[in-house]
């Protein structure tokens, strides 16, 4: 039998997904699953875009541009402006989500072999697209006890080597619900400049930061705008995760004309999804207002509850909607295997995303879970009260 490729074989499972297995089973015995693994919004999308999503009209469902629609391009370039973002549409490329836009971005600009340096825990399919694309993982830990804040200059400065080739954060971050300060974001400009590093942001949670810390964005930064590749989406701050539409933006021309390359071998983004969300990014402002305030609420009830349970701690997270909760357990993969195989209460379980798979470095959050507060506020109580009943009888049975 041929063998596996070795990229096949590296390619790490998704610490999100992999317990689905479980999860199926369990539902099929009759057991109600509380979905806190995924972020994956329960809130509805907008109702324009629903509108418009009935009302398309069209006899052919045609290639759209490679780079996307025009129309949705300038659309953007509005919704950016109102974050002091300036840019015009040929700096904006549509493109299949954001994971497209991530492995896009490596693909375009690093070489098999080249290293990112990563703060972790980050979004587990960063380490996917750096093994697509031949590149290398470098982590600088935080810290749970210091709520994640980013780690001292001096630990990106010990990773760097003549591989380096860039940074990537993730602001307001997944999992931790980070929020980068102006300092840090200026700690990143200029390591990034004193390098000559691409800096590839991910901003797709900019909707939801909780705080009164303003948004930092990596396009803000003097002196590095050839440097910035930024990754956006639609599919969070408008509950629009299937239509796939995300974006890279940037204001390096050669980085763009890369990108194109490999936008025209994949032909188009999808045409139905851009319909969608070009009708998203105008006249939603009071969806958006009363998505965020869900959220504000959603966010106060999970951590209350979850910092009430014995010897559960979670950070207050200042952006996105997860946080990264420590367990009192030894293994919070086993943990998470074990509710959906072998406890529920009530007829209910909880499904949560162990956060060692958030972290490239071995070891570490081995005790930590990733949950996403994307449930209605009853929901989220009764998860926590079935959380709570999981770690009593888990624990019971492991002394």
């Amino acid at each position: 039998m041929p063998s596996i490729s070795n990229r096949g074989c590296a390619m790490p499972s998704s610490p999100i997904r992999k317990l689905t297995p479980l999860a199926n089973d369990a539902k099929a015995r009759g057991i109600k699953v509380y979905h806190l693994n995924i972020g994956q919004p329960d809130l509805p999308t907008p109702q324009k875009a629903l509108d418009v999503m009935k009302s398309i009209d069209r006899n052919i469902l045609e290639y759209s541009p490679s780079a996307g629609f025009l129309s949705l391009r300038e659309k953007l370039v509005k919704y950016y402006s109102k974050y002091n973002i300036d840019l015009v549409p040929d700096d904006i490329i549509v493109t299949t989500g954001g994971s497209e836009a991530v492995l896009f971005a490596f693909l375009s600009c690093l070489n098999p072999g080249d290293e990112i340096i990563v703060p972790e825990p980050a979004y587990a399919n960063y380490m996917a697209f750096a093994v697509s694309a031949g590149a290398v993982i470098k982590s600088v830990p935080s810290s749970i006890e210091t709520g994640f804040a980013l780690p001292p200059v001096e630990e990106f400065e010990k990773l760097i080597s003549e591989r380096t080739k860039a940074i990537l954060i993730c602001n307001p971050n997944n999992p931790t619900g980070y929020l980068y300060s102006r300092a840090e974001m200026n700690q990143i400009r200029d390591i990034v400049k004193r390098h000559d590093l691409y800096l590839f942001s991910d901003e797709v949670y900019r909707e939801f930061i909780y705080t009164g810390s303003p948004y930092i964005s990596a396009c803000h930064m003097e002196g590095i705008e050839q440097n910035v590749v930024l990754i956006d989406s639609v599919s969070k701050r408008y509950s629009e995760c299937g239509i796939r539409i995300g974006a890279l933006v940037t204001k390096n021309e050669e980085v763009r004309k890369a990108v194109m390359k490999f936008c025209q071998a994949r032909l188009s983004p999808p045409l139905i999804g851009q319909i969608i969300a070009e009708a998203s990014i105008e006249d939603t402002q009071e969806y958006s207002a009363e998505v965020y305030d869900e959220y504000v609420a959603r966010r106060k009830c999970l951590v209350d509850g979850l910092n009430r349970i014995p010897g559960v701690y979670s950070p207050i997270p200042m952006g996105a909607f997860y946080t990264v909760a420590k367990l009192p357990v030894d293994n919070a993969e086993d943990f998470c295997a074990w509710c959906l195989s072998d406890f529920d209460y009530e007829g209910e379980t909880v499904m949560l995303a162990p956060a060692s798979g958030f972290y490239s470095t071995p070891g570490l959050g081995k005790n930590e879970v990733r949950i996403a507060y994307v449930l209605n506020q009853d929901d989220l109580k009764r998860a926590l009260v079935v959380l709570e009943k999981a770690l009593e009888k888990y624990n019971s049975l492991k002394r």
